[in-house]
């Protein structure tokens, strides 16, 4: 017959169209370009999340042109290189158990695809078909389309019914234009073919907004990822985020606390710290939204800052009095922001500009990492922040080295004419033990004082002594050692003292030690530090009458030659039900060698803060008009007429809070 004759020329014509490109391809003979190929590596699984060793891996292309074997070694890790390009289905099976499904991945050209296999029990595994031939498969199709067609053209011409067509489920699934109906009704003459019915709406994800592949279970390549240091004082302890893309890793933080000062100051004020700053009230110390951007190398973070953070961390910046422009108001609500690129260098290499945390005093900014809640002077008294460039090349996986080009000493804007210069050295070489070392100099970062310069040299020490994940009882235990040392020279001081003017010196040190029990849902720490502090310039000025550090106070100098010894010690309990969440309880007592801390009089003058911070206030509420004492007692009155802040020698605090981290 004419029509099956016509099928048959059509179906060689298909088949001869289809061998071209092999047959070109041959003809370029060996000049031709060279394929680029890529690769597949993954680890084979027990359900558990255990690595299975020595089990045999099929690898099938989907067009047929490229079978592969490999066996996993004894970590369970498999690698499959020289790949073409393509879709790739893949099975596992050996030792009593075998992949429950194939595993389709897309392999691109000069890329490694990572995939990892769960294997289940062989007997409850579907063994994978072997990848079909395409062409086999369409030449299949069309041949149970052509006995079809010739049935409904056989009924026609007989008057029969057509019989029912006998194509596999694959044909028919293959042939949408044929209706259900038709092998088993006689085709109406003349009959218009049915429209082939829309195709199904399959909702697509963009690329950057999927999950990002899996990585391997021990990566031995991204800096500190080949072991966990979510035990380090400083470090968030959640282990992955809950969500990601690969385009964004969000952050979110929630800070709230209760604290109570026994000396009971009437005005609530608390002073001579960076975590607490009312007593008596439930206060919301932070809340931050972002996260980290990233894509084709390059990176980008964004943290916001609300809460208490947002007005008392800026105003420890006296950078914000040199110049124009309220800076303070610009950064208020941004503790981190920067944008950079990753260089494929060594382990990484990272450039970054903007406003990032700084490492001096081992503690973190972030409340949520730390070992307790109210660090001690090195902490408090040291960088939250830095505005400028960093880079961060890590030459192998257990080190970085980090220079940076910044502002100042924790300051949005330059103090005089010299910039800072620092950077960092971390080195973790096993995963109980972090040494870093952090350097400052070069800043000129006294406000109105040019020819002043910075010295400073911060170093810690973390060691975790004891690990038994598996005890119901102590499950870690770590200590961390951190020791500063720094000066300022020129401009009518020395490092030393002697003919060059008085020492301006600081000295310090923190140990702390924690314990981790119950699961590590529990844990205990106790520490402490002291400080010695000669000249005062780092040590946080309190806030009477609205004082800051541009302003400074008449009640409390930071002269050349002040004294400032203090020391403090505290035990903090925490609850971490959840790695996301800690419920704390904290004593902490600090002392000083002068009046410092807030007292029951409070540091508020009567009817409020008036005139201006750095001169004296009268007793009957105005403002004396000049920082010199005996001016002030002529100007309010004489004997008794100047107010006083009620500052103490000691502080006692008992608090509790909540921290959340996503």
């Amino acid at each position: 017959m004419k029509f099956r004759r016509y099928l048959r020329v059509f179906l060689a014509t298909a088949v001869a169209a289809a061998s071209i490109p092999a047959i070109a391809g041959a003809a370029e003979g060996p000049d031709a370009a060279p394929t680029a190929f890529g690769s597949l590596r993954g680890i084979t699984l027990d359900s558990t999340g255990q690595p299975l060793a020595l089990v045999s891996v099929a690898i099938h292309s989907a067009d047929g042109s490229a079978n592969r074997q490999v066996v996993s070694a004894t970590d369970g890790a498999f690698f499959a290189d020289h790949l073409p390009p393509g879709a790739y289905l893949i099975t596992a099976s050996g030792n009593g158990v075998a992949s429950s499904s194939a595993a389709r991945v897309e392999v691109a050209q000069n890329q490694t695809v990572s995939r990892n296999l769960i294997l289940v029990a062989a007997a409850a595994a579907v063994a994978a078909p072997p990848a079909p031939d395409p062409l086999q498969q369409e030449l299949e199709a069309m041949k149970e389309r052509i006995a079809v067609l010739e049935a409904a053209l056989k009924a026609r011409n007989t008057g029969q019914p057509a019989p029912a067509a006998q194509a596999p489920l694959e044909a028919t699934a293959a042939l949408p234009s044929q209706p259900a109906q038709a092998s088993a009704q006689p085709a109406a003459p003349n009959a218009p073919t049915p429209a082939p019915p829309p195709a199904p709406v399959v909702p697509t994800i963009p690329e950057a907004l999927q999950a990002p592949d899996p990585g391997p279970a021990v990566d031995n390549f991204t800096p500190f990822a080949y072991g966990d240091f979510t035990w380090l004082n400083g470090t968030p302890r959640t282990h992955a985020p809950i969500f990601d893309t690969k385009f964004f890793t969000p952050e979110i933080r929630f800070d709230t606390h209760f604290m109570e000062d026994f000396n009971q100051p009437v005005d609530h004020t608390m002073g001579g710290a960076t975590e607490s700053f009312r007593s008596g009230e439930f206060q919301v110390e932070q809340i931050s939204v972002g996260g980290d951007f990233h894509w084709n190398n390059v990176r980008g973070r964004l943290l916001t800052m609300n809460g208490l953070f947002a007005s008392t961390t800026p105003r420890n910046d006296g950078s914000a009095g040199v110049g124009q422009w309220d800076v303070r108001s610009a950064y208020k609500y941004v503790s981190e922001a920067y944008g950079g690129y990753h260089f494929n260098v060594n382990h990484g290499l990272n450039v970054d500009a903007g406003i990032f945390v700084s490492y001096i005093g081992l503690f973190s900014y972030y409340n949520f990492d730390n070992w307790t809640y109210q660090p001690s002077f090195v902490s408090s008294n040291t960088p939250w922040f830095f505005n400028g460039l960093r880079v961060q090349w890590f030459p192998t996986n257990k080190l970085k080295i980090e220079p940076w080009l910044i502002n100042g000493w924790q300051s949005y804007n330059k103090f005089n004419g010299h910039r800072g210069l620092g950077g960092q050295i971390l080195w973790m070489p096993k995963e109980w033990f972090k040494l870093v070392l952090n350097n400052y100099g070069n800043g000129t970062d006294t406000l109105g004082v040019p020819g002043r310069s910075r010295l400073h040299t911060d170093d810690s020490i973390e060691v975790r002594y004891y690990n038994n994940p598996q005890s119901t009882g102590i499950t870690k235990m770590a200590f961390s050692v951190t020791g500063d040392a720094g000066c300022e020279y020129g401009g009518g001081v020395t490092c030393h003292g002697g003919k060059g003017g008085p020492k301006q010196a600081f000295l310090g040190w923190m140990a702390y030690d924690r314990t981790w029990f119950g699961k590590d849902k529990y844990a205990v720490t106790l520490g402490g530090g002291k400080m010695n502090n000669p000249g005062r310039y780092l040590t946080l000025l309190p806030p009477i009458n609205g004082a800051d550090a541009i302003s400074g106070s008449p009640y409390f100098t930071a002269n050349p030659g002040d004294k400032a010894h203090m020391w403090d010690s505290s035990i903090n309990f925490q609850w971490m039900p959840k790695e996301w969440i800690t419920w704390w309880v904290e004593g902490v007592y600090r002392h000083s060698d002068v009046p410092y801390w807030t007292g029951r009089g409070g540091i508020t003058p009567p009817g409020g803060n008036t005139g201006a911070p750095n001169q004296y206030v009268c007793a009957s509420g105005g403002s004396a008009g000049t920082n010199d004492l005996a001016t002030a007692y002529l100007n309010c009155g004489g004997a008794g007429s100047v107010w006083f802040p009620d500052l103490r020698r000691g502080q006692a605090t008992l608090s509790v809070g909540v921290m959340v981290k996503f």
